[in-house]
């Protein structure tokens, strides 16, 4: 079963009736703030706004990162203000090619949730002609008990082991991967063994995943195979968490270091490897 759905495939679920509940995750790194008021511009029917950062992410000290994982009863509650009860489908969407909705993919198939990522967004909703709403979507608080998340997910400590047992993939752009630019962190560069595979490359213009085997090619190019030990990081966890869901829509499961880079540059001692090598 895909973890996508399309435009289409969303529209029919809903005029079957099918129990189905959307999140709007619209969020940019460079105006967080903003998301709330995009989706108030125009969102899919029914969809209720999820917020990355307060419901997504919790807040802590730099050594933390930038968005550290929230607890589940955080997640739990937020799931239960989005209308979410036992049994629903959860679809998830944003405007940045999955990339944040793939972060509450990833935590809520943790509890135990069915959740899917809606294929291009609200832009390929849009496309196919269907209605937006402008209402701010408050529904009935729902019932949902998650299952225990963290699982899939590395401290630290294991982020820094894995290369020795499998690969570790640096998926922000390879600029920072080399550590020529940093905007955002106190240091530059990479984890040493980390290889870099931007998430981007997996997607077309529109943000649809290409095809499996040119999905599997890409992976191999920097010795990803099934049964490979895999995990990602990124800046702050969100778009690592992207490359995860490429990942398992191709039938390999990984890991994700959600600290991931902002936590690495600010803990004192971790070595840093720069270039286009993993050092």
């Amino acid at each position: 079963m895909s973890d996508f759905v399309s435009a289409a495939e969303l529209n029919d679920l809903r005029e079957q009736g099918t129990p189905v509940r959307v999140i709007d995750v619209r969020w940019r790194l460079d105006r967080p703030e903003a998301g709330h008021g995009d989706y108030l511009s125009g969102h899919i029917p029914g969809a209720v706004f999820a917020s990355l950062d307060a419901e997504l992410s919790t807040h802590g000290a730099p050594a933390e990162g930038r968005h550290p994982l929230p607890s589940t009863a955080t997640l739990q509650a937020a799931a239960r203000r989005w209308g979410v009860r036992a049994g629903d489908t959860v679809v998830a969407y944003d405007d940045s090619k999955g990339i944040s909705a793939a972060r509450a993919w990833w935590l809520l198939r943790q509890g135990g949730v069915d959740v899917r990522v809606l294929a291009g967004g609200i832009r390929a909703w849009r496309a196919a002609g269907f209605a937006v709403a402008t209402d701010d979507v408050i529904p009935e608080p729902g019932d949902v008990v998650l299952d225990e998340i963290g699982r899939d997910a590395l401290s630290i400590d294991e982020a820094a082991a894995f290369p020795a047992s499998g690969v570790l993939l640096d998926v922000r752009a390879p600029e920072r991967y080399r550590g020529d630019t940093e905007p955002l962190d106190p240091i530059a560069g990479h984890i040493p063994g980390a290889r870099n595979l931007p998430t981007l490359r997996h997607l077309d213009a529109e943000g649809g995943i290409l095809d499996r085997d040119t999905v599997l090619a890409t992976f191999a190019e920097v010795g990803v195979n099934p049964g490979t030990p895999v995990a990602a990081y990124c800046g702050s966890g969100v778009t690592a968490a992207h490359t995860a869901l490429i990942l398992h829509e191709v039938g390999i499961d990984a890991k994700v270091f959600p600290g991931s880079w902002s936590q690495w540059s600010n803990t004192p001692g971790r070595p840093v490897a720069t270039g286009d090598q993993p050092g």
